[in-house]
């Protein structure tokens, strides 16, 4: 039986995040890869669904049924997590950060604002802020509008814009592959941040630390995609096929 998008990519993150090592350039584009190949139907919502309804005709997630930002799980272990976040039209993600995780993120169908940053080092000795920074400087290295279809893209812990906000212009969905996952218990929480552009440094701003926004709603809603097989059959193939 052929494997699903969804089950490949699942099989060659297990793969490769459970090396424990620093990620390889092939792997990078490997993942990458897989992700690129990945639409809406995969993960089990029907991008042209009509109505308002949260269950589309042909069974799937509606994308023009979510009136709240929605995230979809799919799976987790302990090297790392996926899932799809659904935006509606208008809806800001606020400002937050990713401590210590690779992120691959594929933008599925819709358009979005994404503004990013990236924590400054001040001197050769002293150490970029961690998640538990109340404050510190940040670069800003993105800061414009993504439009699918549009090419997966990478994060890391100390580039490519770790920190960042987004905003839907249309009702659109973002496929996250974390890496490893949040985790309180393993410092690693979601921090989030007010940026302060400094006028005199353009490009550059200062990030303050901030509760966890009172207007931010994330509603959840279940999987509808492929099922993921996993046991050790499964691992074993992956470990031959994508380290």
């Amino acid at each position: 039986m052929e494997r699903s998008k969804i089950q490949v990519l699942c099989e060659a993150c297990h793969s490769i995040f459970s090396q424990e090592e620093l990620l390889t350039f092939k792997q990078i584009q490997c993942l990458k890869k897989f992700l690129d190949r990945i639409e809406a139907i995969d993960v089990g919502i029907d991008e042209f669904g009509l109505g308002d309804s949260p269950i589309s005709s042909r069974g799937l997630l509606s994308a023009q049924g979510f009136s709240e930002i929605t995230y979809i799980h799919i799976h987790e272990c302990n090297s790392f997590s996926m899932g799809v976040f659904c935006l509606p039209a208008g809806k800001v993600f606020p400002l937050h950060d990713h401590p210590e995780m690779t992120v691959f993120t594929k933008l599925l169908y819709g358009s979005m604002h994404v503004k990013a940053y990236d924590w400054i080092k001040l001197d050769n000795t002293a150490a970029c802020p961690t998640s538990a920074a109340v404050a510190g400087l940040a670069s800003c290295v993105t800061d414009g509008i993504m439009k699918a279809p549009h090419e997966s893209t990478v994060l890391f812990p100390r580039s490519g814009g770790n920190i960042h906000t987004f905003t839907s212009l249309t009702p659109c969905a973002i496929l996250d592959v974390l890496s490893p996952p949040y985790s309180e218990d393993s410092g690693r929480p979601s921090t989030y941040f007010s940026d302060f552009p400094i006028p005199s440094l353009p490009g550059y701003a200062v990030l303050e630390a901030r509760p966890l926004p009172d207007d931010l709603i994330v509603e959840g809603a279940p999987y509808l995609g492929p099922p993921i097989v996993e046991d050790d059959n499964i691992c074993e193939f992956g470990f031959r096929n994508y380290a």
